[in-house]
């Protein structure tokens, strides 16, 4: 089979290139050829192979007013990355196209130029821009789900996007200039979400009847991960430092756990007031470890005692609790979007409320002070892993979906 796989950054920048990127090495491993459509923004340098092609990348952060401005409708859909996909959809004649996340730089023109050149198209969904201007459903410290309905003006009324009525007034243009030329819904053959709760979510935001979806999961290789044994005197959260995160909600139930020590992995817009809620709350039991990556957090993760995964927002199934999971740790995790499917409170670990302090310093203290549950859950947590996440069933789940949209 021939895939096109297009995405807006070839460059690692997070899990949506991962996923991007595994699909692609799944494929190839499995005897498939695969050609990689994106945009290279970091003016890195980029391992192209001789199929890939660079998307056109819009900037549309940096400039003055004026060139922001003048840049917006190739922002919202792109012309010129439209003719490029069908160049080489032309040259490069897949059999179905698997379009990743595409909005702002390579745009879901594209999906246009799909259905002009007649090939069926494929779409994973790891965010919610689908349905929502900001990615997220989330603003300001609260979920959010006033769009629905195609309400879009809303996100310029709450300044959902950076804080910004510029940014948020494109960002409400360019979900109503998808939504009446049903680019995305009208073109997309099969949705893909990693949770059953973005599935859900869509179909309360579009109605039940208006897209097909599956379920495929993260592409990650749990069984390569060795199982620790190692349980040393802390607890561990690693990610970004966002205010969606719920960083803060962690820091203050940690005000009640004196005893229990926490380290934080991960940098971010709010690591300055994180440390300052550190100061005031007098946290001499947390410590601020700074980003680290692959080789270091590695012995990071595997001496823990457990994960915490404190989200405030909907996540849709992080990457965290797979890599907790394959080192056989237990993880405590909010109660918001896609958490509860992986965790399974009780056997691998607890969910809770997700803004109750309360209830979190609890399932800490309770999960802490016992060594055979935390072991416990940890081990049967590697176990479900190493069957579930691995990339002969991710595979297999791929291509049957692929199978599907090509009958």
């Amino acid at each position: 089979m021939r895939v096109l796989l297009a995405h807006k950054f070839f460059n690692i920048t997070g899990g949506a290139e991962v996923f991007f990127h595994k699909v692609g090495d799944a494929l190839t491993e499995n005897g498939h050829v695969v050609a990689k459509f994106a945009s290279n923004n970091e003016g890195v340098e980029v391992d192209w192979s001789e199929l890939d092609r660079e998307a056109h990348f819009v900037d549309y952060k940096n400039g003055s007013i004026l060139e922001k401005g003048l840049r917006v409708p190739s922002i919202i859909y792109s012309k010129t990355n439209k003719e490029r996909f069908k160049r080489m959809i032309s040259d490069f004649q897949p059999d179905i196209v698997h379009v990743f996340s595409i909005f702002t730089t390579v745009t879901p023109s594209i999906l246009d130029a799909c259905s002009e050149m007649g090939v069926k198209v494929v779409m994973s969904c790891n965010d919610y821009k689908h349905i929502c201007p900001n990615y997220k459903l989330y603003h300001h410290g609260r979920i959010c789900l006033e769009c629905k309905g195609g309400k879009f003006y809303n996100a310029i009324k709450n300044k959902c996007c950076k804080d910004s009525v510029s940014f948020s007034l494109v960002s409400s243009l360019e979900s109503y200039a998808h939504m009446y030329k049903n680019v995305v819904f009208g073109n997309v053959d099969r949705f893909m979400f990693s949770s059953e709760f973005m599935a859900s979510i869509t179909a309360e935001f579009l109605g039940d009847n208006q897209f097909k979806y599956s379920i495929l999961r993260n592409p990650f290789e749990s069984p390569k991960y060795e199982y620790s044994t190692i349980h040393e005197d802390y607890i561990l959260y690693f990610g970004r430092l966002v205010e969606e995160k719920g960083v803060d909600v962690l820091l203050k139930a940690m005000s009640h756990l004196p005893q229990i020590k926490l380290k934080v992995v991960g940098n971010g817009p709010d690591e300055e007031k994180l440390l300052e809620i550190k100061q005031n709350l007098n946290l001499e039991n947390v410590e601020f470890l700074g980003p680290k990556y692959n080789e270091e957090l590695e012995p990071i993760l595997k001496a823990c005692r457990f994960v915490v995964v404190p989200s405030l927002w909907h996540e849709n199934y992080p990457y965290v609790i797979n890599q907790s999971f394959a080192y056989g740790k237990a993880v405590i995790g909010s109660d918001k979007g896609g958490i509860p499917e992986m965790i399974r409170d009780g056997e691998f670990g607890y969910i809770y409320p997700a803004e109750s302090i309360e209830n979190l310093s609890n399932v800490i203290n309770e999960l802490y002070s016992d060594e055979s549950k935390y072991i416990g859950f940890g081990r049967r947590a590697k176990q479900w892993s190493d069957k579930n996440f691995n990339f002969i069933t991710f595979y297999d789940n791929l291509i049957k979906i692929y199978e599907k949209v090509l009958r």
